[in-house]
């Protein structure tokens, strides 16, 4: 079961900036430009405002604040409204979108008040499916004095709780954003997302945030490839001074062995002391040049050596990347292959699948689940959840189990007491309006057809019309 996400954020002046980004009147780079044209903004505008930043104002200009509106105040509140990745994936491909979007606009409305609404996109062109929503922070209720406040003793007139104020901070207390999270999981449960971990250290990244690391690391990578463009060019330049260095030396060993043979010949010829030290001299000259020789071409060895390992070592990086690649693409296919196969044996499991997530979203346990797909008749106490009421009921003792219901192809249906959970919630909550003393007329017999009734103990029959 993934998490449910909504996260707010003070917005600054007009909030144009935000406002290119949302209606993509600058194409971000995490952005897929061929899906834009998906994304819709949910909320119509009042007659003449054309976007979101108009619309702020508008609200502002329409709404009767007494007070003007100070350089630095709040004026718009940012909603982001989405969950776990691969959940969102799922709700998309399972043609729920527009149900997931709809219960979003119904949280706004009810939560921050659906004049208070005056933007809401849904962006489909992002990895993740996500809605941008604007709420202007306009409250009714009355200012909280703060301590300084309270200590003087001079008392103030009371000013009337009627009277619409622009208050940022009281919309985003501590206490109202707990309060946010909770009652948002709560409306996202259907969907099988629930609430983030409370106290959670991890925290939402801006898309400014983004945006800057994104170009530091883009920053980073170039720097990286300077460094090594500059490295390679300063070893192409050491191994050319050694060329260079060798071929100056072989030239100088030729003209060595040069004047060793005139020397030669002109000590045969003349033989005195000088000239033998001279012959000292040029074969001391030649062994050095020799032991020189030799220094470079082991280095020019070790040069190779060192390049050939550096390509050796690519080869069988992306020999094994390539080897990984294919032993998964195999993997996912073998796992495909065995997916299909048991939808072919077993066609009824995702029909159980989706009974699994309804069962989840009603309130069972995993174990209580597994005991009821046993068809066992399994006994409950606590608080379940209806998703047509949208609100929990209390039982202290039912029973609860899986019934194929002939009438849809045999498919599986939860029945609570012994009837269908549907008439089950019903029934509840025809219980909970008498008991606060409002009665509902038992629907009266049609001729000529059926009518279906409930009886106090919960027992449904069919009387035949008069």
């Amino acid at each position: 079961m993934g998490f449910a996400v909504v996260h707010l954020e003070k917005a600054k002046g007009s909030d144009s900036g935000m406002s290119a980004h949302i209606e993509r009147a600058i194409a971000p780079k995490n952005a897929d430009a061929e899906r834009t044209h998906l994304n819709k903004e949910l909320i119509q505008f009042p007659e003449g405002v054309e976007n979101r930043t108009q619309s702020i104002q508008h609200r502002l200009a329409t709404v009767g604040l007494t007070r003007k509106i100070g350089k630095n105040q709040v004026q718009a509140i940012r909603i982001l409204l989405t969950g776990t990745h691969e959940d969102m994936e799922k709700i998309e491909s399972d043609g729920n979108l527009d149900d997931w979007t709809n219960d979003n606009l119904d949280w706004l409305r009810h939560t921050y008040g659906a004049d208070n609404l005056v933007s809401a996109v849904l962006h489909l062109d992002e990895k993740t499916p996500h809605i941008h929503a604007t709420v202007v922070p306009i409250v009714t209720t009355e200012r909280q004095r703060r301590k300084r406040e309270e200590a003087v003793k001079k008392k103030y007139k009371t000013k009337s709780t009627t009277t619409p104020r622009l208050c940022a901070d009281e919309v985003m207390s501590r206490v109202k954003l707990k309060e946010y999270q909770n009652s948002y999981a709560e409306s996202m449960a259907c969907y099988g997302l629930q609430r983030g971990i409370e106290g959670s250290e991890a925290k939402h990244i801006s898309t400014s945030q983004y945006y800057r690391d994104l170009i530091q690391k883009s920053e980073t990578v170039q720097q990286d490839i300077s460094s090594l463009l500059a490295l390679k060019e300063q070893e192409q330049a050491e191994l050319s001074k050694i060329k260079s260095y060798k071929s100056k030396e072989q030239l100088k060993n030729s003209v060595a062995d040069v004047g060793s043979k005139m020397m030669d010949g002109f000590s045969s010829m003349i033989g005195t002391p000088k000239m033998k030290r001279i012959e000292q001299e040029n074969q001391a000259l030649k062994s050095d040049m020799e032991t020189l020789n030799n220094e470079i071409s082991n280095l020019n060895k070790y040069l190779n050596d060192i390049k050939q390992s550096t390509n050796q070592r690519v080869y069988d990086m992306q020999a094994e990347s390539l080897q990984r690649e294919e032993s998964l693409k195999r993997e996912i296919t073998t796992l495909k292959d065995q997916l299909y196969k048991i939808f072919d044996l077993f066609p009824n499991i995702k029909e159980l699948l989706n009974f699994e997530k309804f069962c989840l979203a009603v309130g069972f346990e995993i174990e209580i689940i597994r005991r009821l797909f046993n068809r066992e008749e399994v006994r409950f106490s606590g608080d379940i959840y209806s998703h047509e009421y949208r609100r929990k009921f209390t039982t202290n003792d039912s029973t609860a189990k899986i019934v194929n219901d002939r009438d849809c192809n045999n498919r599986p249906s939860l029945h609570i007491d012994g009837v269908d959970s549907t008439y089950w919630f019903r029934h509840k909550k025809s219980d909970d309006l008498k008991q606060m003393g409002i009665n509902i007329p038992e629907p009266r017999p049609k001729r000529g057809g059926y009518n279906v009734s409930i009886s106090r103990d919960d027992i449904f029959f069919i009387n035949f019309g008069q």
